[in-house]
This record gives C-alpha cells, sequence and structure tokens, in this order.
C-alpha cells in the first residue's frame, strides 16, 4: 500500500481504520497495475491519469466512491453529485462484502468516463469505455 495512503487510514478512528484497511486491500488486489495516492485529501485510485476509485472520511461513515459508478447499474450504489460517480457508505466493516466491491472495480475497469480532461473539455464528460 502507499505509504501515504496507510497515513490517511493510520490517522482514522480504530473502526474506520479498519474500513479502510479492508477497502484498500481489496482495491491494490484488483487493481495492481493502478496509481494510488492521496488526491483532494482522500485515498484514490487512477488508470492512465483517470480517476477509478477512492474512499473518504466523512462524518458517521467511510465513503467508497467509483467516478464512473452512476454508469454500473448496481442497486446497492447511490449516485453521488452531477456527474457520473456513485458511492457505498460504510457504518462498519462488517458492511464490507468483498464480493461487491471486487464486482464494481471490474466494472470500474470496463466503465469509465474521462474525468482526466473534464477541465479541458469545460465540464463536459466523454465516455472512455
Amino acid at each position: 500500500m502507499n505509504a501515504s495512503v496507510q497515513d490517511y487510514n493510520n490517522l482514522q478512528t480504530s473502526a474506520d481504520k479498519e474500513i479502510c484497511d479492508q477497502l484498500a486491500f481489496i482495491i491494490n488486489k484488483n487493481l495492481p497495475d493502478a496509481e494510488n495516492k492521496i488526491w483532494h485529501a482522500h485515498p484514490v485510485w487512477f488508470l492512465d491519469g483517470n480517476p477509478i476509485v477512492g474512499y473518504s472520511k466523512l462524518k458517521g461513515s467511510v465513503r467508497l466512491l467509483f467516478w464512473s459508478g452512476q454508469s454500473f447499474d448496481e442497486e446497492k450504489l447511490s449516485n453521488e453529485g452531477s456527474f457520473k460517480a456513485a458511492e457505498f457508505r460504510y457504518r462498519d466493516s462488517a458492511q464490507i462484502v468483498k464480493e461487491d466491491v471486487e464486482r464494481w472495480i471490474t466494472k470500474a475497469i470496463k466503465i469509465q468516463w474521462d474525468y482526466k480532461n473534464i477541465v479541458k473539455r469545460k465540464g463536459v464528460l466523454e465516455r472512455l469505455k
């Protein structure tokens, strides 16, 4: 795991750290070639410079965010924001269903919107895959 991501996880309460550590493990295992760093103050994984998945501590939960998640057709994911992102919020590590997260990551690899160039395109998203 990226040292800065581990530092982020270590700053969380023990319950939230458990959630973050489990998510990081699953994501790293399923995205071994992805770039991983702290971006906008939370851990994010990128493929070819495009943000794919990340998580962040919110009040009362840890949010797992997929930038292209609204295109996944997944009932458990909730729309987030005005673009194509979708999220799942964890309040306890027991809520993590490894198979769900792995399926979402597989879809994140296959279904990508071009967030890397969103500024250049003046807020217009184009589908990459």
